[in-house]
């Protein structure tokens, strides 16, 4: 049995150096673009920590991560080390995550879409919150997804 290809698009140069370190001063000063957070996980290799601004998905008292762009390096990273730290403004909340099966997804994926199509829809490669659960479903996949735990629940 072959492993099937893992999903990623790279971030273009715009998102990488101006969008993302914008997000990240934005959200570390406690101004949070709809429920921007800067995640911090500690690298699979180099052992130290790496930082990137998400979007913070919360569906009635669950909280989720959800990486538009596929098998990121914080995906591998958070996959790696099982927890890492949300912060906004002064507040850093350590977590431990939990990776979501593709059957446990489409609700969540189609939550994330319904909230944030407006910034990564060009990731979605056609879904929209109006998709239907197949089309959801088979995309899963594609979409690394975790459900984020407290440590002091």
């Amino acid at each position: 049995m072959t492993e099937q290809p893992r999903r990623y698009l790279a971030p273009g140069v715009l998102t990488q150096h101006v969008f993302n370190r914008t997000v990240a001063v934005l959200t570390r000063c406690g101004i949070s673009l709809m429920g921007s957070r800067v995640l911090t996980v500690v690298g699979r290799t180099s052992g130290q920590p790496r930082s990137t601004p998400v979007n913070l998905l919360t569906i009635g008292e669950a909280r989720y991560l959800v990486a538009p762009r596929g098998e990121t390096q914080w995906v591998r990273n958070l996959r790696a080390a099982g927890n890492g730290t949300l912060t906004y403004g002064r507040h850093a909340e350590p977590f431990t995550a939990v990776e979501l099966s593709d059957a446990e997804k489409p609700p969540v994926l189609r939550e994330y879409i319904r909230k944030w199509k407006w910034e990564v829809g060009y990731f979605l490669e056609g879904l929209d919150a109006d998709s239907d659960d197949a089309a959801i479903a088979a995309a899963a996949p594609g979409f690394p997804a975790f459900r984020i735990d407290s440590v002091y629940d």
